[in-house]
Formats: structure tokens, sequence, C-alpha cells
């Protein structure tokens, strides 16, 4: 069973790629490489370098509109 948030990143990556970037400045390419199945993975990466929570990442993916 896939999640709502793997979903999304599969057909729409380079637009959430953008849009986590404007929420969040200081997120790179680097930092977004997004592999299928490594979702847990890249939400860890950006709570690294944001110091935001997972749950308000988590949320901030499931409000993307695609």
């Amino acid at each position: 069973m896939t999640s709502a948030i793997e979903d999304k990143l599969k057909g729409n990556w380079n637009i959430a790629k953008g849009k986590l970037k404007q929420q969040w400045g200081d997120l790179t390419d680097d930092d977004l490489d997004y592999q299928e199945g490594k979702e847990d993975e890249l939400v860890g990466r950006i709570q690294q370098k944001t110091g935001e929570s997972k749950e308000k990442i988590n949320n901030f993916l499931d409000s993307l509109k695609f």
C-alpha cells in the first residue's frame, strides 16, 4: 500500500520541489533528491535541514494540491 505522500511525489516531484523550496528557502536540490520508496529518508533530510517537525513536513506535503 502506498501512502498519499508517495503517490503525490511520484508524478509531481518537480512541482513539489519548487513548493518545498518556497516554504523552506534553505533546501537544495541535493536535500530534495527523491527516490521511490525512500520517502521517510527524504522527510528526515528536510527535517534535519529546516528544524521542522516530521508532522509539519508531512502536513505540508499532504496539503500540496496537484
